[in-house]
């Protein structure tokens, strides 16, 4: 978030706050496909892309609903556990 206007990295942090650690479940929707296992909270025209593993949330990525789903994906392993090159 490093260069983003301090409101919007407020609203994000707002909503991760309020929403996101107080319900991951609810707070966003399953992501299918290549990003099965992940799930995204709407924030404005933002995506905050995540997953849930027990009691932990991992962030992946945050950004721009129009990019934020192709700059994700070259970050998850593939089958063997290894990043994908991309």
């Amino acid at each position: 978030m490093e260069g983003w206007p301090e409101n919007i990295k407020d609203r994000i942090r707002t909503a991760i706050e309020n929403r996101l650690l107080a319900d991951p479940v609810r707070a966003g929707r399953p992501l299918r496909q290549s990003l099965v296992g992940h799930r995204k909270m709407r924030v404005g025209d933002l995506r905050v892309i995540y997953r849930v593993q027990g009691d932990t949330i991992v962030i992946l990525k945050i950004g721009h609903r129009k990019d934020v789903y192709a700059k994700v994906e070259p970050r998850l392993p593939d089958k063997s556990g290894k990043a994908r090159k991309g």
